[in-house]
């Protein structure tokens, strides 16, 4: 039987990285705080899973700048695994924890692209999992996803839900991640549902969406629909350079974990400093309501062969980057954004506004 135990996730101060010398000062600051962090939790519960939130190792300078994605993925982008994620290995054998985080990285195969990847390492400082972050990359990142190598991506890793949404099966549970934009789109909690998960990391997003509980709606309703915890530790405050005095609070707090049921177990509204949020975790209990529920357990009564009628056709268009490299801001507005809307507008779909040119 798996006993219940404590859930950590950092909600860190974070200096944006301009180059990779830079990510060892926020690595430095991520295993302080993680050793406070885990010695007080665990005055109530072990803990046994360590969650850092988007953005800790690096900052988002690739989008708040507007940085060329082939100068990114030559020059800031890291290896998984690296030297970067050894530090987090070696916190995770030195706290005996599983850790879920993320890092802007380079693929072995794609030497001019760079993916937004979240990974799972164990307490022996094994990277058991990588998740290339799928769908719903926000306007201003220029990583790749898997849906925009498609093609190649299913001759490679094959057509299955653990090539796009995988899982892993640990002693704490199904993880798998669901990153930052991802959990905003229910096909993505439900890829890992499908696919066993039962603890899902689901971190940052930014303000203005925090504010206006995007953040907070989207992660209960995953949880919800999908009966699995989601643990979203948002980002603390951003030094966008290394001449800022003062630090931009870009996420807005709220931090928050989830249960199976959409309810919040932990909470943290502060975002003025580095802090941490904390739960106890009992998957037995998760697995108990799956099994034994009549309505509530949702996924039993899933009509598949009815809801493949929704995607049958294409909306964003695949294979986006395999002959084309990714443009910069202005350019994918023009290239997707614009076209998309206009897609769903001529299709009928989607009415026009009365304020459309």
């Amino acid at each position: 039987m798996l006993k219940p135990y404590g859930a950590v996730g950092l909600v860190p101060t974070i200096h944006a990285a301009r180059s990779r010398v830079d990510i060892g000062r926020n690595l430095d600051h991520l295993e302080e705080l993680a050793h406070g962090a885990l010695w007080l939790s665990a005055l109530d519960i072990p803990v046994r899973l360590l969650v850092v939130p988007e953005g800790a190792l690096q900052g988002f300078t690739d989008e708040a700048l507007d940085m060329d994605p082939k100068e990114f993925a030559h020059h800031h982008a890291i290896e998984i695994p690296g030297p970067e994620t050894d530090r987090l290995a070696a916190l995770a054998r030195s706290m005996n924890v599983y850790i879920m985080a993320q890092a802007k990285a380079r693929h072995e195969d794609w030497d001019d692209l760079f993916f937004n990847v979240g990974i799972v390492i164990d307490p022996h400082g094994e990277i058991i999992l990588k998740h290339y972050k799928m769908t719903a990359l926000a306007a201003c990142e220029r990583s790749t996803s898997p849906h925009d190598l498609f093609d190649w991506w299913i001759e490679k890793y094959g057509r299955t839900l653990q090539a796009f949404w995988p899982t892993v099966d640990t002693e704490i549970g199904c993880l798998g991640v669901m990153m930052a934009m991802e959990g905003n789109f229910p096909e993505n909690g439900r890829g890992l549902a499908l696919n066993g998960a039962e603890v899902v990391y689901r971190a940052s997003l930014p303000n203005p969406f925090v504010q206006r509980d995007v953040l907070e709606i989207s992660s209960r309703a995953r949880a919800l629909e999908n009966n699995f915890f989601v643990l979203s530790p948002n980002i603390g405050p951003i030094y966008m350079g290394p001449e800022s005095t003062v630090p931009i609070d870009a996420g807005g707090g709220n931090s928050l974990f989830v249960d199976y049921m959409g309810r919040v177990i932990g909470r943290q509204q502060d975002s003025n400093g580095s802090t941490y949020i904390g739960a106890t975790i009992d998957v037995e209990s998760l697995r108990y309501h799956r099994e034994s529920a009549k309505v509530t357990n949702w996924v039993k009564d899933i009509r598949t062969e009815a809801a493949q009628l929704i995607y049958e056709n294409p909306i964003y268009p695949k294979n986006l980057y395999l002959d084309e490299a990714p443009g910069n801001h202005e350019w994918y507005q023009k290239r997707v954004i614009d076209e998309q809307v206009r897609k769903l507008q001529d299709s009928g779909i989607w009415r026009r506004s009365a304020h459309s040119r």
